[in-house]
């Protein structure tokens, strides 16, 4: 069984095979934990059963995916099983292979990938030129997580799961601050 968690939202999300779970939750550190082994009861599964763990690196909360990508490590390493990074830009794409994908960042611009584009930030009037390339622009819902399952079984399968780092598009507030003060 796949296990695959997201921390880079506002809350939880857990897929176990074609079982799903969205958990609105106060302080992802907190919760993460006892929701992981509540998704897995509520599942009828234990920890032995998990074969592989994606997770969700980004883009995103910067907090939230390196916690949840911490948390997963900790999880495959316990498990002695692989662990696999899967990014938003790969769900949204798995499910419309030809769309623009645009995530707002919440900072005045955008996260962008496409068939024709590698993940990157854009701002508005750029999104707006660059989306017509594609037949359709995707983003401004979730993804469906549920997708993942079969993205880290191709990922293993293919033998190239690479290294689980956060997808980070951007400098971290901290990083900015500093930039500015330099």
């Amino acid at each position: 069984m796949i296990l695959v968690i997201n921390t880079s939202g506002n809350g939880l999300e857990f897929v176990l095979d074609v079982q799903h779970k969205s958990v609105s939750v106060e302080k992802q550190s907190i919760a993460l934990p006892a929701e992981a082994e509540r998704f897995l009861t509520e599942c009828g599964a234990k920890w032995r059963d998990i074969t592989a763990i994606g997770v969700v690196v980004g883009p995103g909360s910067f907090t939230g995916i390196r916690m949840g990508i911490a948390y997963a490590k900790g999880l495959a390493m316990g498990l002695n099983i692989p662990i696999v990074g899967i990014n938003a830009f790969e769900l949204y794409l798995a499910a419309t292979p030809d769309a623009f994908v645009a995530i707002d960042s919440g900072r005045g611009d955008f996260f962008v990938a496409s068939p024709q584009h590698a993940p990157c930030t854009m701002t508005i009037e750029e999104v707006e030129t660059e989306q017509m390339k594609c037949p359709r622009t995707v983003g401004h819902k979730p993804f469906d997580l549920k997708l993942a399952v079969s993205i880290v079984q191709d990922k293993l399968e293919r033998g190239n799961a690479e290294p689980v780092v956060p997808m980070y598009l951007r400098p971290s507030y901290a990083e900015e601050a500093k930039n500015k003060n330099v």
